[in-house]
């Protein structure tokens, strides 16, 4: 191998530069010699570019021996090269160097002493940079070091199979969870530690992998513990290959998910009670709204046709108590079907209303009461604003808290309402606020929205406009608060879904 001087390096015999030359590049090897005699150092145009030093550097062995990186590096190559002075000793061995650019390489570096009469003349040698394949063997070193910390102290359940499926290792926590010591795991086979019912899972996918069509994949099914108990597991497998794609083995990872299982067999079973108590509650509202509202319907009418037969019994003193009660099983089998009706309400109708429109719309509806009772009302909504509803819900919700925002006034204090509307995100928050009579939460809060509940004496109180609301915002998905001081008035937060 020849320098870029005109002096031969590594053979007497081979002069063909250009030759030589063309081979380091190939290889990526540069060469080198010391002529101990002269103390003149030469190195090839490759270990030229390895330091990453000009072609007209000139090398000696004192900036040599610097460019190894301070430390066990440089220390190492001192020591073998002297070795090779004064002993006639080859070395091969890596090392880190420090280029003329400040880049730091992995290079192999061999010596070999050249002896006449017993004493060294010279030492040639070689570089190879190996630094691509030096960090590569690292990444890897790191990699399977990582794997093997998961593998051993993974609280999971980690094993190595074979292609026909026999344990190769397996991990402590494999160990708990199917109860088998690890000699009895690696003198056997996954099938024996399949449930039976189970065995054909994932064979396809298996076939699938062997066949290099996929990689991994994810299953769900039962093995067998020691004590013959079944447990529910998470298997994750995955398909190993040697560099030529062949596959080597299988990397297995089961999580043990039978509380899981309990637990999702246990809400399974309270949905399946629910929706039949649920269905049964439907049937219920039917026969409310059609069995009941017939019946009733069939009073009224006979007590029509009794009053327009028989006029003098209308004189009779049972006869107008007979006639409202009537009235009042009509009107309750009426609340009792428009409740029904809320539950059962498709999301999927829900429609983008403009809650200033609406809001104008109702007071208007309740225009004569406000001017009755003298009632000031500020609207603070935007006219962009715009909320998840059914325009019927929509008008019954606002109209039901502004009536009841007028109904429950103080006494000889003029009713002063507002409705402001704030939107954030995915929802709009409406809040209505008034200076009415207010509300003993602490006493009346727990049963504020229920059905026939009255908190205050008005002729008109029924107790249903507050359970109706509720029904109808919760129907569409929306929730509402309340916040009330007695003597100072009421304030309800509306939350409905926006766009």
């Amino acid at each position: 191998m020849l320098s870029d001087s005109n002096h031969p390096i590594l053979s007497d015999e081979i002069h063909d530069k250009d030759f030589l030359s063309t081979i380091e590049n190939s290889l990526a090897i540069g060469s080198w010699e010391l002529d101990v005699i002269t103390n003149t150092l030469k190195w090839s145009s490759f270990t030229k570019k390895i330091h990453e030093v000009t072609k007209d550097y000139i090398p000696d062995v004192e900036h040599a021996i610097n460019f190894y990186k301070e430390g066990i590096h440089r220390e190492k190559i001192t020591k073998l090269f002297n070795d090779a002075l004064e002993n006639e000793k080859k070395f091969d061995d890596e090392f880190i160097i420090v280029t003329a650019k400040g880049n730091e390489k992995w290079i192999r570096t061999i010596g070999h002493p050249r002896c006449v009469n017993g004493k060294c003349t010279a030492v040639r040698g070689v570089f190879l940079d190996i630094t691509a394949k030096t960090i590569e063997n690292k990444k890897t070193i790191l990699k399977e070091k990582q794997f093997r910390s998961l593998f051993n102290y993974s609280l999971t359940g980690m094993a190595l199979l074979s292609l026909e499926g026999n344990w190769l290792k397996v991990n402590h926590g494999i160990c708990k969870i199917l109860g088998y010591t690890e000699k009895e795991f690696l003198e056997s086979n996954f099938i024996k530690q399949t449930h039976l019912e189970d065995k054909d899972l994932g064979i396809e996918e298996l076939n699938l992998m062997l066949s290099g069509t996929l990689d991994n994949h994810q299953i769900e099914k039962r093995y067998i513990h020691k004590n013959g108990s079944s447990i529910h597991c998470v298997l994750s497998l995955t398909i190993v290959r040697d560099t030529n794609g062949d596959p080597k083995h299988f990397i297995a990872n089961i999580n043990d998910v039978s509380e899981i299982k309990k637990g999702q067999n246990k809400i399974t079973d309270l949905l399946k009670v629910t929706s039949k108590q649920n269905d049964r509650l439907i049937n219920f509202a039917h026969i409310v709204s059609h069995n009941l509202r017939s019946h009733g319907g069939n009073l009224e009418m006979l007590l029509k046709l009794k009053k327009e037969e028989y006029p003098e019994s209308i004189a009779d003193e049972y006869f107008p108590l007979i006639e409202k009660a009537v009235g009042n099983l009509n009107e309750t089998i009426q609340n009792l079907n428009d409740v029904a009706l809320y539950h059962s309400l498709d999301n999927n109708k829900l429609e983008s209303l403009n809650l200033l429109h609406y809001t104008t719309n109702a007071l208007s509806n309740i225009k004569g009461i406000t001017l009755a009772n003298n009632a000031e009302i500020k609207i603070i909504i935007d006219q962009e604003t715009t909320v998840k509803a059914i325009p019927a819900y929509l008008d019954s919700i606002i109209i039901n808290f502004l009536t009841n925002a007028v109904k429950y006034k103080r006494l000889d204090v003029d009713p002063k309402i507002t409705l402001e509307a704030v939107k954030k995100q995915k929802h709009v928050t409406l809040t209505i606020r008034d200076n009415g009579q207010g509300i003993d939460l602490n006493k009346h809060g727990d049963k504020l929205f229920g059905m026939y509940n009255v908190f205050h004496k008005h002729k008109d109180s029924r107790g249903l406009g507050l359970f109706i609301a509720k029904n109808q915002i919760e129907a569409i998905g929306g929730k509402v608060n309340v916040e009330s001081i007695v003597g100072e008035g009421t304030k309800f937060i509306i939350q409905f879904n926006h766009d």
